[in-house]
């Protein structure tokens, strides 16, 4: 593996850097022009599974371990979509655009104002195929609700990164089993858990944006 590896990363040996380096630096055109280089050999997908989420996992971790900061955790977000943005030309070239797994809603809770995690987990999801529809950061109950019921939206994905606002989560989850839509229900954020996700009855917890790809996979099929 560690061969191939080698061999699919040779595209930017000038520079001596590989694509997860490229993102784990926030490197925007360095990603872009190996993510092209690795198109000419690999699927899209591939790319995806193979490169891309792993070196998103990387940041996340280092992130979590303090040994990287939020500049550069926005940085390395920036990176990582440019070559997502790389792999939805390619798909458009193939005419693959049209194609969509499922609807997924996407918000952070009302009162909360972090939203790279969700950002991350928007376009690996999107880069899977699925239809999403971003609501961004602290969003009303209501609202999540309202969509979630017009748009017959069956994946609802919700994201809490402060203690305070983990009230606001559990009421999002009762207002939508309450309301009877036919729905499952993906938490995830710094300060949720399983223990967390199985008190207030969330159907999934979604430790980074690799585990939300695997969660729609299986609600989807």
């Amino acid at each position: 593996a560690e061969q191939k590896d080698g061999e699919q990363n040779k595209g930017n040996e000038k520079a001596g850097i590989t694509i997860d380096m490229a993102i784990q630096k926030g490197l925007k055109e360095e990603t872009r022009a190996l993510c092209k280089k690795l198109l000419e050999k690999e699927t899209p997908l591939t790319i995806v599974d193979a490169y891309l989420i792993p070196a998103l996992d990387k940041v996340g971790n280092l992130y979590e371990n303090k040994q990287l900061y939020l500049p550069q955790l926005i940085n390395a977000a920036s990176a990582s979509q440019a070559a997502f943005d790389e792999i939805r030309q390619q798909l458009q070239r193939q005419g693959k655009t049209t194609i969509t797994k499922g609807k997924i809603l996407l918000a952070t809770v009302r009162g909360d104002v972090h939203d790279i995690g969700k950002n991350i987990v928007k376009v690996v999801l999107e880069n899977y195929g699925y239809q999403v529809f971003d609501l961004g950061k602290d969003v009303p109950v209501d609202i999540i609700v309202k969509t979630a019921v017009e748009k017959q939206i069956p994946l609802i994905g919700l994201s809490a990164l402060m203690t305070t606002t983990l009230a606001a989560m559990e009421e999002t989850i009762q207002a939508l089993h309450a309301c009877k839509h036919p729905c499952k229900i993906m938490i995830g954020g710094a300060v949720v858990s399983q223990e967390y996700a199985d008190k207030v009855q969330a159907d999934y917890y979604a430790k980074d944006a690799k585990a939300s790809a695997d969660i729609a996979k299986e609600v989807f099929g």
